[in-house]
């Protein structure tokens, strides 16, 4: 625990942090880029350039400042990050770095305002932080590492199978090199994979899209135009290769079966590449008997990954109702409506029941869309989910 001066001096001085926390994150990551080039692989660097990345960790340290007395409101942020740091493999040296570097990024804005009592109180503040998160991450490193097929680290995986899902999807089927088990993660979950592009590595994480159980770890990857990492798998990455993966992460799942949540209906609605998850999620489910609302957005049949899938699915197991909707149809296509997803096509096939486990991913201006509108159909809070590869602050 803080002592009572250290708390003072921050809650003291979170307006003007807060009123220079861009700056300061501006500063903080060249300067740590710089001084520590090792770190730049856990970045997202495409995140760094629109600015995203700045503007998030300005966000997450005045919010923190701001609840140093009652931390508890940060719970559930606190669980992301943990999940998010465990897929990329941070450790507890790394916590240093940032520590050490975001203390220069405060003195060097704020300049003679950051008194040597000033940086020392948030230098106590931030090794709070950090001590918290190690030991978090190192629960559920152990925990992922104990369970049958469980690893730490990387883990060397070989591309059984590669396929074609849409003109812009394609699937890798991935198997572990050693011949071992893989964990039986949760529906909802995603890896990290981690390539060496020109020299230089770099990691990306990227949603598992089939049910566990399987033998193997599928990713279904959207080629994305100017796509470092998407480009490097469609176009170099065959069947044979192999690929480092840190084991299976992530908060966004479906609950535990035979809980009160896990009888509700299940709402999947998903925009693009979002589809990946929920396909994990429908697979999973479909045989429980459970009402699953599967609705997907995208811009053409051309584009629409796992709809054959889904139509055999929803063939044998009657409780599966899917529902396409494409803003840019072909004369071919056949979806079940066109245009945007809407408050009153959602009220629709949610039949005006809001007691749903609402789930939803996509591009953020659908999920932005799909937040809105899950809140316009007064579905609980708690049962509204959504991952997000980007910084949360963006929806």
């Amino acid at each position: 625990m803080l002592d009572t001066q250290t708390v003072e001096i921050i809650k003291a001085t979170v307006p003007a942090v807060k009123a220079h926390a861009d700056e300061i994150t501006a500063c903080f990551y060249p300067l740590m880029f710089e001084q520590y080039p090792e770190v730049i692989p856990f970045f997202n660097q495409t995140h760094q350039a629109k600015g995203a990345q700045p503007k998030a960790l300005a966000n997450a340290v005045v919010a923190y400042a701001a609840n140093i007395d009652s931390l508890g409101n940060l719970s559930e942020a606190v669980t992301r990050i943990v999940q998010k740091h465990c897929s990329l493999g941070i450790t507890p040296e790394q916590y240093d770095i940032v520590g050490s570097c975001l203390l220069q990024a405060i003195a060097r804005v704020l300049g003679d305002a950051a008194t040597d009592e000033i940086i020392a109180a948030w230098g106590k503040a931030y090794q709070q932080l950090a001590g918290i998160l190690i030991e978090a991450e190192e629960a559920v490193y152990q925990q992922i590492a104990q369970q049958e097929g469980g690893w730490r680290g990387l883990r060397d995986f070989r591309v059984t199978r590669k396929v074609t899902e849409s003109t812009v999807i394609t699937s890798f089927y991935l198997e572990p090199s050693d011949g071992g088990a893989v964990p039986a993660f949760k529906p909802g979950q995603y890896i990290c994979i981690v390539l060496e592009i020109a020299g230089e590595k770099v990691r990306r994480n990227y949603s598992l899209s089939d049910a566990p159980g399987t033998g193997y770890l599928r990713i279904s990857v959207k080629h994305e135009q100017d796509g470092r990492v998407s480009g490097y798998l469609h176009d170099q990455i065959h069947e044979g290769d192999r690929l480092q993966l840190t084991p299976p992460c992530g908060d966004f799942i479906l609950p535990a079966a035979a809980t009160p949540a896990s009888e509700k209906p299940l709402v999947l609605v998903t925009g693009g590449v979002g589809i990946t998850p929920a396909i994990s999620m429908l697979n999973s489910s479909a045989a429980s008997g459970r009402k699953i609302h599967f609705i997907h957005a995208a811009q053409n049949g051309q584009v629409h990954a796992f709809r054959d899938h889904v139509d055999n699915l929803a063939a044998q197991h009657s409780n599966v109702k899917p529902y396409y909707l494409y803003d840019q149809p072909t004369p071919a296509c056949q979806p079940h409506a066109t245009g945007l997803i809407s408050d009153t096509l959602l009220a629709e096939q949610l039949e005006d029941n809001s007691d749903v486990e609402f789930y939803l991913l996509g591009p953020k201006p659908f999920m932005q869309a799909a937040i809105r509108i899950a809140r316009n159909l007064d579905v609980p809070a708690d049962q509204i989910h959504y991952e997000f590869f980007g910084p949360l602050e963006e929806l």
